[in-house]
């Protein structure tokens, strides 16, 4: 059987590590689609949104915070913003309710909000939830279920004007900081041990995985195409939680603030979630880890910087288990048109 790992090679795009969101739309009209953005109103989620605007666009921004959104937004076209916690089921379900009762579809879905590092937090329908577990993926999952009916149909939509397009498109926002740990089967949510670091870390495995496993339930032809993301190392406020001294400690700045050398601008760090939305290039290669514009070989070092994507976040056996993990935690996983 062909694992996805020995599919995880460049397939040459013409971008790279420098390439700017902007820079992959150019040519790409996307007048008549609507894509959705979590967390699109900060960092490179707001890079994100403002460069699919700009190509034609309609762009809905859930947000857990709505005011600040609609400020951060404030002058961008063809935008709108509503209310979404997903750290709370009861949240993602009253989303995708008000929005599958308007019976407008999707074309892009990017999983792009999470959180990183934080203290040792615990959210979920019974507070006993790892909260970046619960946030960056258990939150997406749930939303991307829901929102399934949408997703599944291929059609674009925005403003009462609908058109014919390709398969809808599913991209979740990962990191090279699944380098740091797989799926804990036998604890998930760290009720021994917590480590923010390793929390994180698996976080972004499961969201590589659940675009595994959710392309391969669209393989009939009938639901989307979905893809991970290693956005490149950048500087946002997802890294809130590191105070400064721990980021010249970690080598990210030096002292003055600087990023260092490998480090991205959030307009290049959006390129390849935007690339990966977009790209007709990635017709044939669903559920393949994605960085620098390009689907990414297995990693071959240690070096985060150097990127690359580890066997156990490409691993389809793993992808189904999580599934099934998740489905039963939130009680969902059916999917259905």
């Amino acid at each position: 059987m062909t694992t996805r790992q020995e599919l995880q090679h460049k397939i040459g795009s013409g971008f790279g590590a420098l390439s700017t969101a902007d820079g992959v739309l150019d040519g790409i009209d996307l007048s008549g689609r609507t894509a959705l953005v979590t967390g699109g109103y900060s960092g490179l989620g707001l890079e994100i949104t403002r460069a699919l605007t700009r190509a034609g666009a309609y762009v809905i921004v859930p947000a857990r915070r709505p005011r600040t959104a609609e400020e951060a937004l404030r002058g961008t076209d063809r935008v709108e913003v509503q209310a979404l916690d997903l750290a709370d089921q009861d949240s993602v379900r009253h989303f995708a309710d008000r929005f599958l009762d308007t019976r407008r579809t999707l074309d892009i879905l990017i999983n792009n909000a999470g959180v990183m590092a934080c203290p040792e937090t615990r959210v979920g329908p019974d507070g006993t939830w790892e909260s970046h577990f619960a946030i960056n993926h258990l939150g997406h999952f749930a939303l991307v279920n829901r929102l399934y009916p949408a997703l599944s149909q291929g059609t674009a939509s925005t403003a009462g004007t609908a058109s014919t397009a390709g398969p809808a498109r599913v991209v979740s926002v990962a990191s090279s900081g699944h380098f740091l740990s797989g799926i804990r089967w036998a604890d998930p949510h760290f009720r021994e041990g917590y480590d923010r670091w390793l929390a994180y870390a698996q976080s972004k495995t499961a969201n590589a995985l659940f675009a595994l496993h959710l392309d391969s339930l669209g393989s009939a032809g009938t639901g989307p195409l979905a893809f991970s993301v290693h956005p490149g190392s950048i500087l946002t406020p997802l890294q809130r939680h590191i105070p400064h001294e721990e980021q010249i400690a970690q080598g990210w700045v030096t002292a003055d603030g600087t990023p260092a050398q490998g480090f991205k601008t959030p307009a290049q760090g959006a390129a390849t979630a935007v690339w990966a939305a977009t790209s007709p290039l990635l017709d044939g290669h669903g559920g393949a880890y994605c960085q620098d514009c390009d689907v990414a070989e297995p990693a071959m070092t240690e070096d985060m910087l150097i990127g690359g994507v580890k066997p156990w976040a490409t691993d389809p056996d793993a992808a189904a288990r999580l599934w099934q993990l998740s489905a039963e935690l939130t009680g969902l996983g059916d999917l259905a048109p």
